[in-house]
């Protein structure tokens, strides 16, 4: 039995006109029926309640230049009512995370929004992504109230968007 040992060939290095985990530069919304938004309560290990919260609109801007792109959700349902509007967005390998502010009731809440990217074209981009929200805090600093027989410790916002 004779062994043969094949050349490894090294990967391409990286270009620097890689696309990321974005599409093109441009201005990219949400279109209707194509989300789904869920707010969670939970306390301790049990939900306590589980809604859908209607996306009212959403967009996307990546701009040409290297600044940074803005992402923007707007919820419009009975449970919550409410913009997230993002600061920051960094590309952690295998997810991006958009750093940004939850608007309630004319307060600003800080956000952290864990997002992964599912799909990339050059026109569009398809993501899933959640967000996890003390009670107590946000109930304290924005006066967002659940039904008084829903006990929470904290809320779990799940996102699923397709920017075109």
């Amino acid at each position: 039995m004779t062994t043969v040992t094949l050349p490894t060939v090294p990967p391409p290095p990286q270009s620097r006109d890689d696309p990321g985990r974005l599409p093109l530069p441009g201005r990219y919304t949400v279109a209707s029926g194509r989300s789904l938004c869920e707010l969670t309560a939970w306390y301790g290990p049990l939900p306590t309640m589980r809604r859908r919260v209607r996306l009212a609109a959403g967009s996307l801007a990546v701009p040409a230049e290297s600044e940074h792109p803005d992402f923007s959700f707007e919820f419009d349902g009975t449970d919550l009512t409410a913009t997230l509007t993002s600061e920051r967005i960094d590309d952690t390998g295998g997810e991006l995370q958009v750093t940004g502010d939850l608007d309630v009731n004319g307060v600003a809440f800080p956000v952290l929004l864990h997002l992964r990217v599912v799909e990339r074209a050059e026109d569009r981009l398809l993501v899933v992504g959640h967000a996890r929200l003390p009670y107590r805090l946000l109930r304290r600093a924005t006066g967002f109230r659940l039904r008084w027989r829903r006990p929470a410790s904290r809320l779990r916002l799940l996102v699923a968007a397709e920017f075109a």
